[in-house]
């Protein structure tokens, strides 16, 4: 199975979202990379206001689904089993890569917080929100979006959702 290349369309989608609503942002060049602490310091920030973006598979039953984009900070991880109680599910795990990069458009490791599939819901830890500006790849490893966190929740309409972990030390 072949993987979806990076699409000018989500990148597109997502500047015209912005530009339409006047919303306050910046792009970040920068080398290709989708791993959220590297791009964070390419970027110029602090991890926490990284937006990592997690597609999450929720099991309903024995032939329903329900996919989850998860957006928590960049220090945390996502806690499956809350995202799994939050829609009563059964079980909760990681999509499929191929499932993850078709309703985010994008490839894994540029996945945007927003969503423009109605097959995917969007759930935000509110631990991401606390910062004035948000940070995360733009449907494209070689270029990031600042974008004011006001704007972000006006635009996103997000469900505000605790569903991450206790922040990862950094202390070996």
């Amino acid at each position: 199975m072949s993987r979806p290349t990076v699409t000018a369309d989500a990148y597109s989608r997502l500047i015209a979202l912005l530009d339409g609503a006047a919303a306050r942002y910046r792009l970040i060049a920068h080398a290709p990379e989708g791993r959220t602490e590297l791009a964070s310091q390419l970027r110029g920030h602090r991890l926490e206001q990284a937006a990592k973006c997690l597609v999450i598979r929720v099991g309903l039953g024995k032939k329903h689904r329900r996919y989850v984009l998860a957006v928590v900070p960049g220090d945390r991880r996502a806690d499956l089993d809350r995202v799994r109680r939050l829609y009563d599910g059964t079980d909760a795990a990681f999509a499929a890569r191929a499932v993850a990069e078709r309703l985010a458009d994008s490839v894994s490791g540029s996945i945007m917080p927003f969503t423009f599939d109605p097959g995917l819901d969007l759930l935000v830890d509110p631990d991401l929100l606390g910062h004035e500006e948000i940070f995360f790849n733009a449907a494209r490893l070689d270029r990031s979006v600042a974008l004011h966190t006001d704007d972000y929740v006006k635009l996103a309409a997000p469900r505000i959702e605790p569903v991450a972990d206790a922040p990862m030390s950094t202390v070996a």
